[in-house]
């Protein structure tokens, strides 16, 4: 890739430079501790989700499967951007290779629409055990969860892999800083000298096509489900069925959440600090993470015998 200078000259760089929170350095200060305490909370409750779930042979069930691939998701996730950014807190390590930048991007698009069509697969599964309890066992089976983990990765790594390889093949003529701590692609592209609008449009419909209808789909089933609920007559089933989807609810909440206000804060970007876009946007990498193993482990009497067996079989 070129830059060039004002001689028209053009110059070889190989790599960018992350402007991470350029406007407010005092942000860097105040968030390098809680961000690592985030990552490390993350990395550590999903090392142990994981782990329980592959020693408990109670555990080895498909939604625990499903559960151990969201796992998967956010480890990767945060090991993708949080130590770079926190090398930038710490170090002012800004510079980024091309070629890093743009499997980083590659992997924060990719990943994050994986993320939300497990949601939904783990979504589907309440759906049948509560809607169609008798079919559960013939329906939600191990080779089930083997065609959900491959429909995931075909879907999303299709759909996903143009957006960082129409970054990557833009001619970029200007200057090389990137406004943000991570190569998110419109930071990225509006670099660029050539036209970008081919770019943004592809994202904007993938996003809405997967994201979108995957959260579309989630809160219907989620709405079958409370019809299903209320029709319970036994005395304490409704609330019995509600606590076994309660967990993942809570999960898609967060998920959710954090992705509206990130994307509605970048759409009124004019009206909001700068800054506010690109925390969040970091934010919703290591946020989610941290806190996905922790509800379920919380929540779920199954995960918590298998961490105290784990504890006591260490100790």
């Amino acid at each position: 890739m070129l830059l060039y200078s004002n001689s028209s000259l053009p110059i070889e760089v190989s790599e960018f430079l992350l402007n991470c929170f350029a406007r407010s350095p005092t942000w860097q200060r105040w968030l390098s501790l809680p961000l690592s305490f985030l990552f490390l909370l993350a990395m550590g409750a999903n090392a142990t989700l994981l782990i329980t779930i592959w020693l408990e042979a109670a555990l080895h069930q498909p939604m625990y499967y499903l559960l151990s691939l969201l796992s998967l998701l956010d480890i990767v996730l945060c090991l993708t951007v949080i130590p770079k950014v926190l090398a930038i807190f710490w170090f002012d390590l800004r510079p980024i290779s091309f070629s890093a930048c743009f499997l980083q991007m590659f992997i924060m698009n990719n990943f994050l629409h994986m993320e939300s069509c497990t949601f939904l697969a783990m979504a589907y599964d309440r759906y049948v055990a509560i809607c169609k309890p008798l079919h559960y066992p013939s329906v939600i089976t191990d080779q089930f969860v083997a065609k959900v983990i491959v429909f995931i990765l075909a879907r999303n790594t299709f759909f996903t892999a143009p957006i960082p390889i129409l970054s990557a093949h833009l001619h970029y003529c200007g200057k090389n800083v990137i406004e943000n701590c991570i190569c998110a692609n419109l930071s990225v592209s509006k670099l660029s000298c050539d036209n970008v609008a081919l770019n943004r449009i592809y994202q904007l419909i993938v996003a809405w096509m997967l994201i979108g209808s995957d959260l579309i789909l989630i809160f219907l089933s989620y709405i079958f489900i409370l019809h299903a609920v209320l029709r319970l007559k036994a005395k304490g089933a409704a609330a019995k069925a509600l606590s076994t989807c309660s967990s993942h609810f809570i999960l898609i909440l967060f998920f959710s959440t954090i992705l509206l206000v990130f994307v509605f804060t970048h759409m009124s970007k004019k009206k909001v600090f700068p800054d506010i876009p690109v925390l969040l946007n970091v934010l919703h990498h290591v946020i989610p993470a941290a806190l996905n193993p922790i509800v379920y482990g919380v929540r779920t009497q199954e995960i918590k015998q298998g961490i105290w067996k784990l504890l006591r079989r260490d100790g």
